[in-house]
């Protein structure tokens, strides 16, 4: 992949700084209209901010039996939580993320949307699928790839990842590769690594990571899942900016600087783009 560098954007409309958050939710599966109205109330009264992160599948609830069931709690691009995020992007001036069940034709995603005030919208579906999700969810077919959000302050580049894809590296350096400045990271977390992974995703990368996780359990009855909270912006220098406990809602919004991830220099020597040696990384197992 061809490196995309952002060092000296600032001189070509870039966002010099930018307000980042998220929202961690408890949702109650199957009932979108309450989520989304719980979503809706929390945004209404947030703090003024330019990028939103809401987690992963947090209209629906994650633990579908199967497949039919999520289908049937599945929306294309007119369904209600796109809507959702276009009036409420456009009423707060921001761009929103945030994770759903998508339908395209016969095949069934769990995607993440963003969508921007002037009805932008960018789609990811989720690369790397957890466990039951296997079972129930297609894989995404499309590449890893960061978009430009105009926001008051300029341009900033931004990627979308989902949940799981942090345990792969290869995740967060394509988007960065492509130039993303930040990681949106709408997420259902159950196991307890991934926090204080994205630390070494920021820091390996110097990017700011925004994951936006649920508390919670969804409890089906003859299964339940547990979901470990801690929603966390993390610096490109891997300091914790922002952190949510593990069992309440929480909206955490920081003003950060971008220049820190468009310089990629370590020291005076080392940059992290320009000491790549992709001749020698070995490309397939």
């Amino acid at each position: 992949m061809k490196t995309r560098t952002n060092e000296g954007r600032e001189g070509t409309g870039a966002a010099a700084r930018a307000r980042f958050g998220f929202l961690q939710l408890r949702p109650r599966f199957g009932r979108p209209e309450e989520n989304l109205a719980s979503a809706a109330e929390a945004i209404e009264h947030a703090p003024e901010f330019d990028v939103l992160v809401l987690p992963e599948l947090f209209a629906s609830g994650y633990a579908f039996r199967d497949r039919a069931e999520a289908l049937a709690a599945a929306e294309d691009a007119e369904g209600p939580t796109a809507r959702f995020l276009r009036e409420t992007a456009a009423r707060r001036g921001a761009w929103l993320a945030a994770g759903y069940a998508e339908r395209d034709g016969n095949a069934l995603y769990n995607s993440a949307r963003l969508t921007g005030p002037r009805g932008e919208t960018s789609v990811y579906r989720k690369v790397h699928l957890f466990d039951r999700e296997r079972e129930i969810f297609d894989p995404g077919d499309r590449p890893f790839r960061a978009v430009d959000l105009r926001v008051p302050a300029g341009v900033l580049r931004a990627g979308l990842m989902i949940c799981y894809d942090w345990r792969f590296p290869e995740s967060a350096r394509s988007l960065a590769l492509d130039g993303a400045e930040v990681l949106l990271h709408p997420s259902n977390l159950v196991l307890p690594n991934c926090q204080d992974a994205m630390i070494v995703r920021c820091l390996e990368n110097r990017v700011y990571s925004v994951t936006a996780n649920r508390t919670g359990t969804d409890d089906r009855g003859d299964f339940s899942i547990e979901f470990t909270g801690r929603s966390r912006i993390v610096g490109p220098d891997g300091a914790v900016l922002a952190t949510a406990p593990v069992d309440a809602d929480a909206l955490e919004i920081v003003e950060v600087n971008l220049a820190a991830a468009r310089d990629k220099r370590i020291n005076a020597r080392n940059d992290l783009w320009r000491d790549r040696r992709p001749e020698a990384y070995r490309r397939e197992r």
